[in-house]
């Protein structure tokens, strides 16, 4: 009997054009299948050094639009969905999607193929965070002329992102919350597979002190570093800030004097904030929350917003603390109650016991369940 040939896999990507949360996870998706070519959209190569050794193929769109526009995505959404609908598969077996956006519009070519789809989230602009977004649109001089015409714009764009779904033989959502709305805007069921975190890497260390609140990533308005810094202010809390973005000018402007700006830092020296530092605040609504397991893996408790990823990965009273509301009010409360905690039991929240809770996010287990899929839904005539 013959032996079967392994299958054929291509990997497709929105973007690459900085590093987010998606981007980790798509070149952990590659490690599982070096041999696949990855397409997006358009590649920044100069930014993107982590994937300089990969097969990056693109869309027309990386030679059609203009340098100074090509990686401005609010100005595509159309054109970026039409373009992965021209990208001709048919070579593969597998396709592996990874999408927030308009990467999972590509078509399957040929009988026998398979489309396994990993969501991290419906479009936010045009589903679970349309009228948040439609605020927020800002096109320069343009903008009172465009900000009418996006109700009929974003309908349009339902129906085509509605379209996409048809050719999906596999939803994995991200996180509880990706699964409901899966269901609610696609009618669509999925399994969830967590994003993948080295979680050995922020092993807190057996002892040492720790003071002082932390929070990184991005720096933009969605995340609501702002209200993290409102609530230094208020309770004259120290607070390290980390990372960079377009939004770091403005926070800059709120803080007060126990709010310490350390920019941009290498993995060893964010490792050593996490550390050393007695709670990660998690103010935004996220459809996941890596950075919130990187802190429990290093032993630092969070304080998160009651929404979104944070309810697949907090545990009220034992590996940080909930506040109900976005606001400064119920995040000063919520610190507040974490301090109380702290104070009465030396015990709450240990760091082993939190490095254990963040085990269960482990790439490990990711890459486990990833394979299975693929396995499982490898065409049998191969």
């Amino acid at each position: 009997m013959p032996s079967r040939r392994a299958p054929k896999i291509a990997i497709i990507h929105d973007w690459l054009t900085n590093m987010g949360g998606a981007e980790p996870l798509v070149l952990e998706i590659h490690k599982l299948f070096p041999k696949a070519p990855m397409y997006t959209s358009v590649f920044d190569a100069d930014k993107m050094t982590a994937f300089k050794d990969i097969d990056v193929r693109t869309t027309n769109l990386q030679t059609k639009l203009p340098k100074k526009l090509r990686f401005k995505h609010i100005l595509w959404p159309t054109l970026r969905a039409k373009a992965f609908r021209q990208l001709d598969l048919s070579e593969f077996d597998i396709i592996i999607s990874s999408s927030s956006a308009e990467a999972k519009a590509i078509r399957k070519t040929r009988p026998g193929q398979v489309h396994i789809a990993y969501i991290h989230t419906p479009p936010r602009y045009y589903w679970s965070h349309y009228e948040e977004f439609k605020n927020e649109f800002t096109f320069g001089p343009f903008t009172p002329f465009i900000r009418p015409v996006i109700p009929y714009f974003v309908k349009k764009m339902r129906q085509l992102d509605l379209e996409s779904t048809k050719d999906i033989d596999v939803f994995i959502a991200n996180s509880t919350v990706t699964q409901q709305r899966i269901k609610e805007y696609y009618n669509k069921p999925s399994t969830i597979i967590y994003p993948p975190v080295n979680v050995d890497r922020f092993t807190p260390p057996p002892k040492g002190e720790r003071s002082g609140y932390v929070v990184w990533g991005r720096h933009v308005p969605y995340k609501r570093f702002d209200l993290a810094i409102k609530a230094a202010n208020k309770l004259g809390a120290q607070l390290t800030i980390a990372g960079t973005g377009p939004d770091t000018e403005r926070l800059k402007s709120l803080a007060g004097p126990t709010v310490t700006f350390v920019g941009r830092i290498s993995d060893e020296e964010l490792v050593k904030l996490a550390q050393s530092s007695k709670a990660f605040l998690f103010p935004n609504e996220e459809d996941f929350g890596i950075s919130a397991v990187e802190a429990l893996a290093a032993g630092t408790p969070v304080i998160a917003y009651k929404k979104g990823g944070a309810l697949d990965i907090v545990q009220d009273g034992e590996t940080g603390v909930f506040f109900e509301k976005q606001t400064v009010e119920s995040l000063v409360e919520a610190m507040q109650k974490f301090e109380q905690q702290t104070t009465e039991d030396s015990r709450a929240f240990l760091p082993a016991t939190l490095h254990r809770k963040a085990k269960r996010f482990d790439r490990g287990f990711f890459a486990t369940k990833m394979q299975k899929i693929v396995s499982d839904y490898t065409p049998k005539d191969l």
